[in-house]
Order: structure tokens, then sequence, then C-alpha cells
């Protein structure tokens, strides 16, 4: 019997030995470690690793990923993907301005690098967070042959899920970790259509076993016709137009904004857009940036100067009635079926319009930070650029109240969260869809707090759908009010009530 016991008790010791070496040969590369970051003076607060991860290996098909462990507790806490939108945004957009480890400053004297500071809203302070370049082309991604840049929706889900398989596989330590996925703008779509890829993985058994829990959309597309029926309604509430310009649109366009109806509908339509022509439609709130190099429409496949008109003493530009969701101004239209095009197809400029990009783009083009992140240089695969027109995406996944739907519906927790000051893809629509789900409301509409004031308002459904408004934030939530969103984020992972 001694002698069993000792058998038993040694091939035991022995199954742990493997599983730690295991862990040891298998966990996060050493390789893909980030020691040092230029501009940045202290001491990381989280070990943070960047890299590539090939999803194709014939075509040399590589995501780029930045991972920042969580600065609490990594082995817990929740691991959590953060999309950006466009469509051809990159997720640096949310590393350097909204929830990444670093506040960065313009470096002086002009032109030197930005200096680095440990940001104290950080969402790295209670998860860990994987910042994805998706899909492959956009930010530092790259393939080896550019096909790969004609894509859609359902492929962009699809890669970015042969991504995650493949990480985990990297970075097993996290598999048991719950997972969430997140983004904004453009993102609306990719959150729910990779979550739904990975759904279908679980369910079929697919290895190795992701740990979904739930996702996080913020001032995100789901809709075309609601997305696109909500800005009019917004832009009379939030008294930017008048009510007698509200109520000739209303007559004219019958309540229906999204396509005009007739030629008096265009006008109206066409009015309104020049009375709010000068606002930042990210924020109505805050100054529009302007760059001074001049700009260029894109129409069709040929690129056109600007056409301008005299208003007055002044000139500027004749607004088109057509905006993509995501970061590209003052375009206005929904994302329909077919091709969208990413914005610098329709104004090719050198930045994003009302954005300032300028500190984003120094330090990632620099070649001392593209080697510190493990990227490869701008000779291999050219400059980083905020938002790229190397992609051509068709929006062929639909509506997504249907994703939502079965997502919610399968168990999955979602929140819906909205800057009440976008004029882009306003909270006005994100609260139609939700409703229109169909869930009994178990948390009615009411406030939530931070330091003892009002940082916007909620509404619960069943199934464990949230909908909720930042006061006083634009598009990118965290960009404009880091203390609320990281006040809520932590909140929404940890399971306690916003």
């Amino acid at each position: 019997m001694a002698k069993k016991n000792f058998v038993l008790h040694y091939n035991l010791l022995l199954i742990c030995l493997l599983e730690f070496l295991f862990l040891l040969t298998e966990g996060a590369p050493q390789s893909a470690l980030v020691t040092q970051l230029p501009g940045f003076n202290g001491t990381f607060n989280s070990k943070h690793y960047a890299g590539y991860v090939t999803i194709d290996e014939s075509h040399g098909k590589n995501l780029y990923y930045y991972f920042v462990e969580s600065e609490r507790n990594p082995s817990k806490d929740p691991v959590v993907l953060w999309l950006n939108g466009g469509p051809g945004c990159s997720s640096f957009d949310g590393f350097v301005y909204e929830h990444g480890p670093f506040n960065f400053d313009f470096g002086k004297p002009s032109g030197s690098l930005p200096s680095l500071h440990n940001n104290p809203y950080s969402w790295s302070k209670v998860s860990n967070i994987i910042y994805l370049d998706s899909p492959v082309g956009v930010g530092l991604s790259y393939s080896g042959n550019k096909s790969d840049y004609n894509t859609g929706d359902l492929k962009t889900a699809s890669d970015s899920h042969s991504f995650l398989l493949k990480w985990f596989e990297i970075y097993p330590e996290f598999l048991k970790n719950p997972f969430y996925i997140s983004g904004e703008s453009y993102a609306g779509i990719y959150v729910p259509t990779l979550a739904s890829e990975v759904v279908k993985g679980i369910d079929a058994g697919v290895r190795p076993a992701i740990n979904f829990k739930g996702y996080m959309v913020g001032n995100g597309v789901a809709d075309d016709i609601i997305d696109g029926n909500a800005i009019v309604p917004f832009q009379h509430g939030m008294g930017l137009i008048s009510d007698d310009l509200y109520q000739e649109a209303v007559v004219a366009c019958h309540g229906n904004f999204y396509e005009p109806v007739n030629s008096n509908c265009s006008e109206k339509l066409n009015k309104i857009d020049q009375v709010v022509y000068d606002l930042n439609v990210y924020d109505i709130l805050e100054p529009c940036y302007h760059s001074k190099k001049p700009s260029v429409i894109t129409l069709g496949n040929s690129r056109l100067p600007m056409s301008f008109r005299k208003l007055g003493e002044t000139e500027r530009p004749l607004p088109v009635r057509k905006r993509m969701f995501g970061r590209a101004w003052p375009y206005k239209a929904p994302v329909r079926a077919g091709h969208v095009p990413t914005w610098p197809e329709i104004l090719n400029s050198v930045e994003v319009p009302c954005t300032d990009d300028r500190v984003a783009t120094l330090w990632l083009n620099n070649a001392d930070v593209r080697k510190a992140i493990h990227a490869e240089p701008a000779t291999v695969i050219g400059p980083w650029e905020l938002c790229t027109d190397k992609i051509a995406l068709d929006h062929d996944s639909g509506s997504m109240i249907p994703y939502h739907k079965n997502l919610t519906a399968g168990g999955y927790r979602a929140i819906i969260f909205s800057g009440d000051h976008d004029m882009c893809v306003p909270f006005t629509g994100s609260a139609v869809w939700t409703k229109s789900l169909g869930y009994p409301i178990v948390d009615e509409w009411r406030p939530w707090y931070v330091n003892d004031q009002v940082a916007g308002f909620i509404q619960g459904y069943a199934n464990n759908l949230i909908f909720m408004t930042i006061k006083g934030a634009g598009h990118t939530v965290p960009e404009y009010k880091p203390r609320e969103a990281l006040a809520f984020y932590s909140r929404w992972l940890e399971g306690k009530k916003i």
C-alpha cells in the first residue's frame, strides 16, 4: 500500500511539475516584453507586452497588439480587448488619448518626442487590456499580400477571432480570467460581430476555450435607420437648430431624416448642416482642432478639390451630406450596406478633422519607439496613421440589433455607454435601439454618481443589458471624462451597481 501511495504522489508531483514547466515555456513570451519606452522615465505600474500574431502564414498576415497587464491582480482581473473604429482607425487612439497606461505631453522643444507620465485613470488599474489594430492594414498591422486589405465586417470578425485563439495560446495563463470585448464608434460593428464569432467557437468546442463573459460598446453604430434618424432630433434637443427649422425638416422629410424623401427634405437637411457646420461633431462643447493643411474631398474614385461658396464676406466648404460614423467630419450618413469609406477616402487630410493626432503620430513614427514596442519599422510597413485609407471595407453584417439580441439572450452581459454631447453617433439613437430589444426595465432611468456628483444617467434592462450616458462627454468617452469612465468601467467589470 505504501508503495502504491508513493507512486501516486510521485505521479501527481510529476504532473504538477509538467504543468509548471508548460506555463514557463508557454506563458507570456519574454521576447514580447516591453522593458522601456522612449519619452517615459518612470517605472511601469505593470508588465507590458507587444508584438504580432500571425493569423495566416501563407500571406504573412500579422495583427499587432499592445498588452498591458492589470496593475491590481493580473492573474484574476478580467482580460479586456479594446477596438477603435473608423473603419481604419488604430487602437492606439485608445492607448494614447483615452484609457492607456500613460498620459502624453508634447515634447519641448517643438518636434521632440512626447513625454509620458503614468495615467491615474488608466483602465489597466482594474483590468488586463489588449489594444488590437484591426482589421489588417490598420495601424501597425500588415500583410505581405495586399489583397488582405480588402475586407468586410464578417471577415474582420473572423480574423480577430483567429487572433484571440492564437493570443491565448501564447498567453495561456490568462485563459481562466473573465474575458470581455470592448470598443467605440465603428467598433459598434466590430464588437458584436466578434462576440458572436467567439460564442460560436465556444459552442463548437473550439480550443483554447475563451472564458467570454460580455461586451461593451461606446457611442457605437448599430442600425443605419435608427442611428440616421437620431441626429436631427439630437441637434434640436441640444439647442443647435431652431424650432422653426426643426419643424420644417420634420414636415418636409415626414419624420425620416435617414433618407431624404424629396428635394425639399434635402434642402432642409442641407440647411441644418450649414447651421451646425463649424461645431466639433465629436463633442459639441469642445473646440474643433483645424489643420493648416488644405483638404481634398473624394467623390467616387476621384479626388477633387473641395468646392467653396460665398457666405457673406467669407468662404467655406459646402457641407456634403455624407458622414461616416467613426472619426470623420463633417460628413453625415449612417453606415449602409456595401463599401464604407474610410475618412481619408472622403477627406484627404493628414489629420482626422477636429482631432489633434500630432502626439501619437510623432511618437509612433519614431524608429526607437517602433523598436521598443516590437513593431516593424516604417521602412517596412509605412508610417503609422491614426486612421488609414489602406483598407477597403464592406459593411456586410447588417443591423447589429439581432446580434445584440442573440448575445444578451444567450446570457452575456452588455453595457452600451454614450457620451451625451456626441453629434457623430448621438445617444438618442443608442437609447432607441437598446429599448427596441424589448427587454423589461429592471433599473428605471436614474442618475449615477462619481464623487457625489451626477456623472450621467442609466437604465437597466433584463438579460444584463445596460444603457447609460456620461454627462458632458463626447464620442470618445474616456478622452473627455477619464475619471467617470474608469468609475463605471471598474464597477461594471466587478458586477457592482453603477
